[in-house]
């Protein structure tokens, strides 16, 4: 599953830092961890709310292009905006995680 956020399949979207061997540097590699934690408390939340995006990514893995909401409303992605856990993504955005 990969987070859609307010974006279009494709188009924009979140990004977050890559994990393991698809990271550019250990500085992403560390960060990828932090957000990975957040996003599993985040994910713990109670009353979340699946929303399928009618697309999967083009990875090998096919992954579906999902919006998540809390209870409250809240779209999971825009929080991990908003607390610097992730990007707006875009098909030419260079990676700045390593910066």
């Amino acid at each position: 599953m990969r987070l859609l956020g307010k974006g279009i399949p494709f188009v924009s979207g979140v990004d977050t830092p890559a994990i393991g061997s698809n990271a550019k540097c250990m500085k992403e590699r560390k960060l990828a961890l932090i957000a990975k934690g957040r996003l599993k408390e985040l994910l713990a939340e109670k009353g979340l709310r699946v929303v399928l995006g009618g697309a999967v990514d083009k990875t090998p893995k096919h992954r579906p292009l999902v919006n998540i909401y809390r209870a409250n409303g809240e779209e999971i992605g825009k929080k991990l905006l908003r607390e610097g856990f992730a990007l707006t993504w875009s098909p030419k955005q260079r990676n700045i995680w390593c910066d």
